[in-house]
């Protein structure tokens, strides 16, 4: 946890206002019960009213004082908590964006949410309840001490009993309670992953007719977590009537020997109930000290698992000098004995794989499922580095460019279209910020979104539900294509992304796309040979290696795997067509 209290900087000045006030409570509070000792010894026992006057007067100038002392220790408290809190959430986040997919498949969506969300507000309960604790404790249990001694030596022998069987109490308790609450927030996890599985899978889960086993897998994790929450909570009601039985055995004992030593008269009423409230102040003292040391496990927990979001060095880097050497090209992508296999794993998915694309020209890759296509693509961005050879975007090694730069020059369209909340024009725009209305509408026309959009309630303001779900899904591929082509890139890559598009559509679409980027490069990976006949190069892969290379006649004649693809998806009557 005290790594994470390095980041304290910007909040010094107010964390000492916050100390400085929270000791100004603490010292007045300290002062009220000596007050109330000299009202009543020396105004109520001898009837002196303006003496019970003046020194009540006094009395409520310092109540008001420690109230508000107290406040303004709880305001500013809580706003350096918050905005602690809030700058941790900023470098999670953009440590999360730095990720390597690798990195997210590691930790997992549902926990990584968890850790920025439910962790860091842990984080921020433990930092309101130190600031106020932390100094205020200390001052009241060693103030308390020495204000009770000064009233009475031979009563404070009673806190040597009372004080050590409290502290064994909240060292139990907070032994018990540590485990549990580490326990918690793995749990948390699991039901935020069930939670998050079902609501976006809500309709396979109903085509499926799984709605009963879903139920039952939240239930499930629903109740470990329950169970464990109920565990901590048990052990910690325990802790409530067991300290205050001890406080009120306390009051008993100095109000049993005080009665007695006040008989003997070598002690007054007043000292007593000053000694009474000063036991309570650091019985008190102790508890708060309980509940903060009780608060810490689970902090601790949580700061465990931010740390490890913030400590996990992101295995895909930018270079310390970036090399801005090319070779004159636009839109020129080069593969030279690339092989890459997946952390962890035995065999490579990608083998020994060399091509070259050329600006104004498409290539293509074709193969069965499982083959590494879409792992091959996924090389150009960098959202995995190569394991051997290396991937030249216009001459460069990408390992030599940044990330930003890298892929400023790419427009990728992913297999799995995501939509974004919003209007049509701002999914659009996404692919660029600044893009004007004719510029999204012109993309819009070209990816063959034009039409539906116009039949929408509002066009292009008409609002996208998350995910696109109020969307088909190949109206969600047009659009996704449309965010691509906004960007005017040098490199595009459509990753299988005609496939829910009709044949007319499709046609449409690609005769629109080759006038649109006869300047670029551009990657096509497709299952659908007819997506694939009209492109300048045609990559067959089989398992991870390059089975073929060549237009669709050359590898007709050269790759019998390309041969049985167009036999299992042609007729022969097309096969001789396009021959």
């Amino acid at each position: 946890m005290l790594k994470l209290f390095k980041n304290f900087k910007p909040f010094a000045f107010t964390v000492a206002l916050v100390l400085l006030f929270i000791f100004l409570q603490a010292m007045t509070e300290l002062s009220l019960p000596t007050l109330m000792a000299e009202i009543v010894d020396n105004g109520m026992m001898k009837g002196d009213t303006d003496y019970i006057l003046r020194y009540g007067a006094i009395m409520l100038v310092v109540a008001l004082v420690s109230s508000f002392c107290s406040i303004i220790g709880a305001y500013y408290s809580s706003k350096v908590a918050a905005g602690f809190c809030r700058n941790l959430r900023n470098k999670v986040f953009a440590r999360i964006e730095n990720y390597s997919l690798h990195e997210f498949d590691k930790l997992g969506t549902a926990s990584l949410i968890t850790r920025t969300t439910n962790d860091i507000i842990q984080i921020q309960n433990m930092i309101i309840i130190m600031l106020r604790f932390m100094v205020f404790s200390p001052i009241m249990c060693i103030g308390g001490v020495i204000m009770a001694i000064s009233r009475d030596k031979e009563l404070t022998l009673i806190l040597l009993v009372s004080i050590p069987i409290m502290l064994a109490v909240m060292g139990f308790i907070a032994h018990t309670v540590m485990p549990l609450f580490k326990a918690m927030q793995k749990k948390l996890d699991r039901l935020s992953m069930v939670l998050r599985e079902n609501l976006t899978g809500i309709r396979v889960i109903r085509a499926f007719n799984k709605l009963d086993y879903e139920r039952e897998r939240f239930l499930s994790a629903n109740k470990d977590l329950t169970d464990t929450a109920i565990k901590v909570n048990r052990t910690m009601a325990v802790m409530q009537p067991v300290t205050m039985l001890i406080m009120n055995l306390t009051s008993i004992a100095i109000i049993w020997f005080g009665g007695f030593r006040i008989s003997q008269q070598e002690m007054q009423i007043g000292d007593m109930m000053a000694f009474i409230q000063y036991a309570m102040l650091i019985m008190f003292s102790f508890i708060m000290v309980a509940v903060m040391f009780v608060m810490i496990p689970r902090a601790q927990a949580s700061a465990e698992r931010i740390n490890e979001v913030l400590e996990m060095t992101p295995e895909i880097i930018d270079p310390a000098e970036e090399s801005n050497i090319t070779d004159g090209t636009r839109g020129r992508v080069e593969f030279e004995n690339v092989t890459f296999r997946y952390p962890g794993a035995e065999e490579p998915v990608i083998y020994n794989i060399s091509f070259k694309t050329e600006p104004g020209k498409t290539t293509a890759i074709i193969g069965g499922t499982g083959s590494g296509k879409s792992t091959l693509i996924h090389l150009i961005p960098r959202f995995y580095d190569v394991s051997d050879g290396r991937i030249l975007v216009n001459g460069i090694d990408i390992s030599m460019i940044s990330q930003e730069e890298l892929r400023k020059k790419i427009g990728l369209v992913p297999q799995s279209v995501l939509l974004f909340s919003g209007t049509v024009a701002e999914n659009i725009r996404y692919g660029k910020q600044d893009a004007t209305d004719e510029e999204v509408i012109h993309a819009a026309e070209v990816a063959q979104a034009s039409d539906f959009i116009a039949e929408m309630p509002t066009g292009f303001e008409t609002e996208i539900a998350q995910g696109g779900t109020n969307l088909s899904g190949g109206q969600k591929q047009r659009i996704s294509i449309a965010r691509a082509l906004v960007r005017k890139p040098e490199i595009y890559i459509f990753d299988d992304s005609f496939s829910a598009l009709d044949f007319k559509t499709d046609s449409l679409l690609r005769k629109k796309l080759k006038q649109e980027t006869k300047d670029d490069a551009v990657i096509i990976v497709a299952q659908r040979v007819s997506t694939v006949l009209d492109a300048d190069c045609i990559l067959v892969l089989e398992e991870g290696r390059l089975a073929g290379k060549g237009s669709h006649k050359e590898l007709m004649n050269s790759c019998e795997i390309y041969r049985e693809i167009v036999a299992s998806q042609l007729s022969e009557e097309e096969i001789r067509k396009y021959e």
